[in-house]
């Protein structure tokens, strides 16, 4: 880990532009921005904490002609070590900047600033009827900026989409120090280059985020909530496939194996059958007079010699209770293996049955236990390899199981990333699912946009090696 600060002398350019309180070294704070909800962790020389675009501009400015790497931060909830500080350098947390300045019902959008945490929109699109629709496990700390870096999205991606799919316009400055503007304030609009959807998933790479103009859904006039409970994977993805044909999307599908029902049952009080070898939680929502029928509807088109439970809660306190069972899952997973991988990967609904058995046979294969669980309605599922690393075996061989999850992961036609992000963690992996060419376009949109490449260096994109460089 470096542990040199930068000086007060070398920074007085920026505490002349931002003042005393905007700009830090000392070393409580230094450690404070050093990490994020990964394994990484790098010092940087100081910590910057602007409240504008203009000071934005300054900055990335004032460190091109320092020739200074800058790492741009949300609230520290990613998983990759998106936002870790690797190079040293400069951290800038947006966090300060955290103004929703319109809520615009009536066009169906909000314009709000990167350090607005997920929540703190919701509830203020919530007083108007609407909502955003990505929604992040950490949506009560994490931030809007952090949520479009890392193309976040949830559960409820699987009707309504991620936030790619929910950004109409951006106000950003690029690596060059320069400011601007992409997208529209309409729902259509096909004027030049999409740098918008761009800009959403690039993890600080290329521009840093200042502003977003984001698509508003009314909320929906009710919602329910079930919990189904199978007797073995293969009904339960098949389950999962039904569903997913059918008009009417679940805004929520929620899948659980065998391995994190074991896990829930050790570790919370939470009953459940006990031949039970997978678990499905679907919510449902529209209109109030029509759910009871859609609920009826998905009872029939899942029942079948494989479903043990179907429980339907009746109130919002009934809910709570059939969601206890998933919630219950991480604070399980910290208990027993708080060093574990957690592998944010996707593959198409259809081969969900023979991802989840060959994942089975991975574990069985290299000794290290498996827990799969996440957004099965898209495919999405987080992968966590229960890694103990006093254990000699598995610490020998959680490389090749990781590598084979990848392999796997690919050969069904799927991605290595479905709403973490790549980050330093999976940046070497990455070659094995974009070819040469897509990488070489890849790096030469990140030197227009960055072009002394001071912004978060090191991270989502593996190196070129010299024969793909252009000439």
């Amino acid at each position: 880990m470096r542990t040199t600060a930068l000086t007060q002398s070398q920074l007085q350019p920026l505490t002349t532009r931002l003042g005393n309180t905007s700009v830090f070294t000392d070393m409580a704070t230094r450690i404070a921005y050093s990490y994020d909800n990964s394994r990484q962790q790098a010092l940087p020389g100081a910590v910057l904490m602007p409240t504008s675009a203009e000071e934005i501009q300054f900055i990335v400015q004032w460190c091109n002609q320092q020739q200074l790497p800058l790492f741009v931060r949300g609230r520290g909830t990613g998983t990759t070590g998106a936002s870790v500080p690797i190079a040293g350098g400069i951290v800038l947390s947006t966090e300060r900047m955290d103004r929703i300045i319109e809520i615009n019902p009536a066009d169906r959008y909000a314009i709000v600033e990167p350090g607005v945490t997920n929540q703190t929109l919701q509830d203020a699109a919530a007083a108007f009827g609407f909502f955003w629709p990505p929604d992040p496990t950490s949506a009560a700390y994490c931030s809007i900026g952090g949520n479009l870096a890392h193309n976040s999205a949830g559960p409820r991606a699987v009707k309504y989409g991620t936030a790619r799919d929910n950004v109409l316009g951006l106000r950003a400055v690029t690596g060059a120090g320069e400011l601007m503007r992409s997208g529209v304030y309409t729902t259509k609009g096909v004027v030049g280059y999409d740098l918008t959807r761009l800009l959403v998933g690039s993890e600080g790479t290329l521009a840093i985020i200042t502003e977003a103009t984001l698509k508003l859904v009314p909320l929906a006039e009710a919602k329910v909530t079930i919990q189904a409970v199978f007797r073995d994977i293969d009904s339960a993805t098949q389950a999962i496939v039904t569903l997913m044909a059918q008009s009417h999307s679940p805004c929520a599908l929620e899948f659980l194996d065998a391995a994190s029902i074991d896990m829930i049952r050790h570790y919370s009080s939470v009953e459940l059958p006990s031949e039970a070898g997978a678990l499905l939680m679907i919510e449902l929502d529209g209109d109030k007079t029509q759910l009871a029928a859609l609920a009826e509807q998905t009872h029939g088109l899942i029942q079948g010699t494989g479903l043990l439970s179907f429980k339907t809660a009746d109130n919002a306190t009934q809910a709570k209770a059939l969601w206890a069972t998933r919630k219950a899952l991480s604070p399980a997973l910290r208990t027993l293996a708080p060093k574990k991988i957690n592998e944010d990967v996707v593959v198409p609904i259809s081969a969900l049955p023979k991802f989840v058995h060959e994942l089975q046979q991975l574990s069985r294969q290299f000794a290290i236990p498996i827990v799969n669980f996440g957004h099965a309605g898209n495919g999405n599922l987080h992968v966590n390899l229960l890694l103990d690393p006093d254990d000699p075996q598995q610490s020998a061989q959680v490389n090749g199981c990781l590598q084979a999850v990848f392999t796997l992961v690919l050969s069904l036609r799927g991605t290595l990333s479905g709403e973490h992000g790549i980050g330093l963690v999976k940046r070497d992996f990455v070659a094995q699912e974009l070819d040469p060419v897509a990488l070489r376009l890849m790096h030469a949109i990140k030197r227009q946009f960055d072009p002394n490449a001071i912004l978060n260096p090191g991270k989502m994109l593996p190196g070129l090696s010299a024969a793909t460089l252009p000439d």
